[in-house]
Protein backbone atom coordinates (compact mmCIF):
# COMPACT_ATOMS: atom_id res chain seq x y z
CA UNK A 1 0.00 0.00 0.00
CA UNK A 2 1.27 3.69 -0.63
CA UNK A 3 0.32 6.35 1.18
CA UNK A 4 0.48 10.14 -0.65
CA UNK A 5 2.48 12.53 0.53
CA UNK A 6 -0.33 14.64 2.32
CA UNK A 7 -2.30 12.65 5.09
CA UNK A 8 -4.75 12.84 7.77
CA UNK A 9 -4.22 11.67 11.32
CA UNK A 10 -7.34 10.72 13.06
CA UNK A 11 -7.14 10.64 17.42
CA UNK A 12 -9.68 8.87 19.26
CA UNK A 13 -9.11 9.56 22.89
CA UNK A 14 -11.23 6.88 25.04
CA UNK A 15 -10.66 5.34 28.22
CA UNK A 16 -8.75 1.90 29.24
CA UNK A 17 -12.18 0.85 30.62
CA UNK A 18 -14.61 1.67 28.02
CA UNK A 19 -16.13 -1.44 26.10
CA UNK A 20 -17.62 -3.38 22.37
CA UNK A 21 -19.83 -6.22 22.44
CA UNK A 22 -17.34 -7.11 25.52
CA UNK A 23 -14.18 -6.57 24.53
CA UNK A 24 -12.06 -3.78 24.91
CA UNK A 25 -12.98 -0.58 22.62
CA UNK A 26 -9.70 0.04 21.54
CA UNK A 27 -9.22 -3.41 20.34
CA UNK A 28 -12.74 -3.10 18.29
CA UNK A 29 -11.05 0.06 16.45
CA UNK A 30 -8.09 -1.63 15.52
CA UNK A 31 -9.08 -4.54 14.33
CA UNK A 32 -11.90 -2.42 12.47
CA UNK A 33 -9.45 -0.10 10.88
CA UNK A 34 -7.46 -3.41 9.78
CA UNK A 35 -10.86 -4.81 8.35
CA UNK A 36 -11.43 -1.60 6.52
CA UNK A 37 -7.42 -2.16 5.02
CA UNK A 38 -6.65 1.25 6.73
CA UNK A 39 -2.63 2.03 6.82
CA UNK A 40 -2.20 1.17 10.80
CA UNK A 41 -2.72 2.03 13.70
CA UNK A 42 -1.84 2.26 16.96
CA UNK A 43 -2.99 2.31 20.72
CA UNK A 44 -1.09 4.75 23.12
CA UNK A 45 -1.38 4.72 27.16
CA UNK A 46 -1.19 7.75 28.98
CA UNK A 47 -0.19 7.83 32.47
CA UNK A 48 -2.31 10.98 33.66
CA UNK A 49 -5.23 12.61 32.23
CA UNK A 50 -8.60 13.65 32.28
CA UNK A 51 -11.27 14.48 29.76
CA UNK A 52 -14.63 16.39 29.64
CA UNK A 53 -16.45 15.15 33.04
CA UNK A 54 -12.68 16.71 34.40
CA UNK A 55 -12.71 13.07 36.39
CA UNK A 56 -8.78 13.02 36.70
CA UNK A 57 -7.22 9.21 35.49
CA UNK A 58 -3.82 8.41 36.61
CA UNK A 59 -1.21 5.58 37.34
CA UNK A 60 0.15 6.90 40.45
CA UNK A 61 0.30 3.98 42.96
CA UNK A 62 -1.94 5.50 45.88
CA UNK A 63 -4.60 6.22 43.50
CA UNK A 64 -4.33 3.56 40.44
CA UNK A 65 -6.92 4.00 38.04
CA UNK A 66 -8.51 1.36 36.06
CA UNK A 67 -9.45 3.29 33.28
CA UNK A 68 -6.13 5.01 32.13
CA UNK A 69 -6.67 7.47 29.27
CA UNK A 70 -5.89 5.69 25.50
CA UNK A 71 -5.24 7.07 22.00
CA UNK A 72 -5.95 5.06 19.15
CA UNK A 73 -3.72 6.70 16.18
CA UNK A 74 -4.27 6.11 12.68
CA UNK A 75 -3.24 7.75 10.17
CA UNK A 76 -4.22 7.29 6.09
CA UNK A 77 -6.05 9.43 3.33
CA UNK A 78 -9.57 11.18 4.16
CA UNK A 79 -11.48 9.24 2.31
CA UNK A 80 -10.35 6.01 3.80
CA UNK A 81 -10.78 7.39 7.62
CA UNK A 82 -13.99 8.57 6.42
CA UNK A 83 -14.84 4.84 6.32
CA UNK A 84 -14.77 4.66 10.06
CA UNK A 85 -16.43 7.13 10.85
CA UNK A 86 -19.92 5.31 11.38
CA UNK A 87 -18.15 2.69 13.29
CA UNK A 88 -16.87 5.22 15.70
CA UNK A 89 -20.04 7.20 15.53
CA UNK A 90 -21.41 4.01 17.02
CA UNK A 91 -18.86 2.93 19.68
CA UNK A 92 -17.15 5.89 20.94
CA UNK A 93 -20.50 7.08 24.04
CA UNK A 94 -17.15 8.69 25.94
CA UNK A 95 -14.37 10.91 24.26
CA UNK A 96 -12.91 12.88 21.76
CA UNK A 97 -11.84 12.45 18.03
CA UNK A 98 -9.61 14.77 16.15
CA UNK A 99 -8.34 14.75 12.33
CA UNK A 100 -5.24 17.34 11.57
CA UNK A 101 -3.24 16.64 8.30
CA UNK A 102 0.13 14.98 8.27
CA UNK A 103 2.84 15.18 5.60
CA UNK A 104 3.76 11.51 5.01
CA UNK A 105 7.78 11.39 4.94
CA UNK A 106 7.78 7.22 4.58
CA UNK A 107 5.42 4.51 4.92
CA UNK A 108 7.54 1.38 4.23
CA UNK A 109 6.97 -2.69 4.81
CA UNK A 110 8.48 -6.03 3.62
Amino acid sequence: MKLPEEGKLLRIFIGEGDNYKGKPLYEAIVLKARELNLAGATVLKGVMGFGANSRLHTSKVLRLSEDMPLIVEIVDTEEKLALLMPFLEETVSEGLITIENVRVIIYRHK
